[in-house]
C-alpha cells in the first residue's frame, strides 16, 4: 500500500492509534516522502533505536560517575530543577517536525540521559542494587512483550488501544494536576509515600507503560506496512525510548515505594 492510499483509507486510521505523546496517530499519515527517499523498516527502526538507547546509557553513565567520584558538580542543583526543560523542548519539537527526528532525537537521548543518570544515582543512594534490578526488569519486559507481540500472542485491538489510550490520559492529568498542586504543598496519593496504595498506583502505572510498548509496536509495524517514508524509522526509534524511559522510570519509583517498606 502506498503513502497516499494509507491517507486517504479512513479503515487505516483506527490502526494508527496509541497513546504514546509522540507517536500519536496522525504522524505517520502526514509524513511526506523526500525526492528518492526509501521506505521504513522494522530493521533499521530497531537498529535506530539500539542506537539512541546506548547514547541515553552513555550520557546517564557520565552523569553518574560525575556526581560520584567527586564532589557535587556545580551543574547538579540547576540540572535537577530546570534539566527536564530541554529534552522536553526537543520532544515538543520532535513531535510537530518529525522530519527533525533524524537531527534531534540523537540529542534528546543524550539530554534525557543526563537527567536519567541523576534521578538513577538518587534512587541508588537510598536503595542500593535498585538501579539494575531496574534496569533487569525494563530489559525484560521489553523482551517479553517484544516476543508476544512477534509471535501473535498480543494483538493489540481497537478496544484495547482505546483503554490504554484514556488510561493514559488520565494519568498524565494525574500527574500534572499532581505538580501543579504541589506548589502550594498539597499532594494527592498515589504518588508519594509507601501506603498499599501508593504501591499499587505505581504497579498501575507500571503495568499502563508496559502495555504503551506493544501499542508502539504496532504503531511502527502499520507505518513500516504503508509504506512510511525512511526518515520516520528515526521518528519511531524515538517513540520507543521515550516509552522506555518511562518504564525504567516508573519500575524505579515502584522499586523503591516496596523497599522502604522493609
Amino acid at each position: 500500500m502506498s503513502l497516499a492510499a494509507a491517507r486517504d483509507s479512513s479503515k487505516l486510521r483506527p490502526m494508527f492509534r496509541t497513546s504514546n505523546p509522540v507517536l500519536n496517530d496522525s504522524s505517520f499519515h502526514r509524513a511526506i516522502p523526500a525526492i528518492g527517499e526509501g521506505t521504513m523498516t522494522l530493521t533499521g527502526t530497531a537498529l535506530k533505536t539500539l542506537f539512541l538507547t546506548a547514547l541515553l546509557v552513555m550520557s546517564a553513565s557520565y552523569t553518574w560517575n560525575s556526581i560520584s567520584t567527586s564532589a557535587p558538580p556545580a551543574w547538579l542543583s540547576p540540572a535537577l530543577k530546570f534539566g527536564w526543560i530541554i529534552p522536553l523542548g526537543i520532544a515538543a519539537v520532535i513531535a510537530f517536525f518529525p522530519r527533525l527526528a533524524g537531527l534531534l532525537s540523537p540529542v534528546y537521548a543524550v539530554t534525557k540521559g543526563a537527567i536519567v543518570g541523576i534521578i538513577s544515582y538518587m534512587f541508588e543512594a537510598q536503595f542500593e542494587g535498585i538501579v539494575l534490578t531496574s534496569v533487569l526488569l525494563t530489559a525484560g519486559v521489553l523482551s517479553a512483550l517484544l516476543t508476544a507481540y512477534v509471535t501473535g500472542i498480543i494483538k493489540p485491538s481497537q478496544n484495547f488501544r482505546l483503554g490504554i489510550f484514556a488510561a493514559t490520559g488520565g494519568v498524565c492529568i494525574y500527574y500534572l494536576l499532581a505538580w501543579v498542586l504541589g506548589m502550594w504543598g498539597i499532594e494527592l496519593p498515589g504518588i508519594h509515600g509507601n501506603g498499599w496504595f501508593s504501591i499499587g498506583f505505581s504497579a498501575f502505572v507500571v503495568i499502563l507503560a508496559a502495555l504503551n510498548l506493544v501499542l508502539d509496536f504496532d504503531f511502527i509495524e502499520n507505518g513500516c506496512a504503508s509504506g512510511a517514508p525512511k526518515h520516520m524509522e528515526w521518528y519511531g526509534a524515538f517513540g520507543l525510548l521515550v516509552t522506555l524511559v518511562w518504564l525504567y522510570i516508573e519500575i524505579l519509583r515502584l522499586l523503591a515505594k516496596l523497599r522502604s517498606r522493609d
